[in-house]
């Protein structure tokens, strides 16, 4: 019996879709999601796309990219993974989440084609493969102009990638999902690279010379042309300020002076020249400076060195690899030096010990715990693994998050009133901990 003729709600919608297989379970082929969406009439080609890759940074960039096209009127689609709360997060138009009436009709309008895939193949259509065909689905029903997407997991196999974007981002290609990607960068770049379609302009955030000679050689077969950070375009100033930062850019068509920008960190500048070389590559054209001041000042995402208000502050950060975790070390001093307290949860499969090795010069106290997945490392693992590397006197172990949070206040207050700089609480490890601890913190 399907679905179709059932009542449905989110709650109902989100349910069945997480029982599908897991975004950890990979069966690498196109053909699935292919035949779903040739079945809804290829909903992806009604719209031109930015299709965003890499290993660290994919969200905010498409965010970034997002901000700046709304600003110039542009009627624009976001996908992303994973999310922080609400699963509708993962497919936003106009700026927001997908509304519930339109999620559910997303899922309806698909079920009839994921049902019969699953029928016909012997790998069932997985929980990410459905939210790609409803994201792509919802974007032609809303008919947007432009979508922003982002890679799930490498490129070339990844359900995305049946879109034929005019445009690539690729982001700094480190070392991540290596047990699905390969176990070198030049493994991982060659699965990224896979985004880069025939005829096409590829943006690139600066590579290793061994990375970026691969991503030439496959943008060169494939008739497309790629562009590189440092020689085509370049971020050309920078300033930190207590609201974020101010960036100069000399992008691939015009040049940018004196740019606010609302996300903090030397990473999340290099991540906005991206996004502007990405929309001028789509534009053809440069980008109005009084429109791109205003898409950069005001952009946010969420749970990326966001920093919450209050005393304590608390710095939320979804770092889960060492890359991840170097860029949030750096971008901690561009909100000054002070005592941090850090609340860590990281997943089983991630390189918690270089995550450590490189927050350890910036934390005075690490709270290692977990956080509510079964891929979560638990407190006792991940504690034993801290004291390895910063001491066992700066390592507390606490098995709940919640508990966790209260006891990383109390110690940032304690360390505030003992003299000098105001102590503050870093979260990070994992999305799924950022997002835990921003629902405990009522985000």
């Amino acid at each position: 019996m399907t679905g179709t003729g059932l009542d449905l709600d989110v709650e109902e919608v989100e349910r069945r879709l997480l029982a599908r297989w897991p975004e950890t379970r990979i069966a690498p082929s196109l053909e699935r999601i292919r035949a779903v969406t040739d079945a809804l009439g290829r909903p992806q080609r009604d719209y031109r796309s930015i299709h965003i890759t890499g290993t660290n940074g994919k969200t905010s960039t498409a965010r970034m990219v997002e901000a700046i096209l709304l600003e110039l009127g542009s009627a624009v689609g976001r996908f992303t993974s994973p999310h922080l709360a609400d699963l509708r997060e993962r497919i936003s138009i106009g700026g927001r989440p997908i509304p519930q009436d339109g999620f559910v009709r997303a899922y309806r309008d698909v079920l009839p084609a994921a049902e019969a895939v699953d029928r016909e193949s012997p790998t069932p259509l997985s929980f990410f493969e459905m939210t790609v065909a409803m994201a792509y689905q919802a974007f032609s029903t809303a008919a947007i102009d432009v979508a922003a997407v982002e890679v799930g997991m490498g490129g070339m196999w990844d359900a995305t990638n049946v879109i034929d974007a005019p445009v690539a981002a690729i982001l700094p290609i480190g070392l991540d999902h290596v047990d699905h990607l390969g176990p070198t960068r030049l493994d991982i770049a060659a699965e990224k690279a896979g985004i880069i379609k025939p005829g096409s302009l590829a943006v690139s955030a600066r590579q290793t010379p061994n990375v970026e000679q691969l991503l030439r050689a496959h943008a060169d077969a494939h008739l497309a042309r790629l562009m590189v950070e440092g020689r085509h375009f370049r971020l050309s100033g920078r300033r930190a300020f207590g609201d974020g930062q101010i960036i100069s850019v000399n992008g691939l068509a015009g040049h940018y002076p004196e740019v606010p920008l609302s996300l903090h960190g030397r990473h999340q500048a290099h991540n906005a020249v991206l996004a502007i070389a990405s929309v001028e590559a789509l534009l053809e054209d440069v980008i109005p400076l009084d429109a791109l001041r205003r898409a950069l000042g005001s952009a946010r995402s969420p749970g990326r060195l966001e920093v919450l208000p209050g005393t304590p502050a608390v710095i939320l950060d979804a770092a889960h690899n060492p890359d991840g975790a170097w860029a949030l070390a750096a971008g901690l001093s561009d909100l000054g030096r002070r005592p941090t307290v850090a609340v860590v949860a990281a997943m089983g499969d991630k390189d918690l010990d270089g995550m450590l090795a490189e927050l350890e010069p910036v934390v005075s106290t690490m709270i290692c715990t977990r956080n509510s997945s079964p891929r979560s490392l638990s407190s006792r693992d991940t504690a034993a693994a801290a004291r390895g590397v910063l001491g066992a006197d700066r390592v507390v172990e606490i098995d709940d998050l919640a508990d966790a949070l209260l006891e990383a206040t109390r110690t940032a207050s304690a360390l505030s009133e003992e003299g000098g700089d105001p102590a503050q609480v870093l979260v990070t490890g994992s999305v799924v901990t950022v997002g835990e601890a921003r629902r405990l913190l009522g985000m």
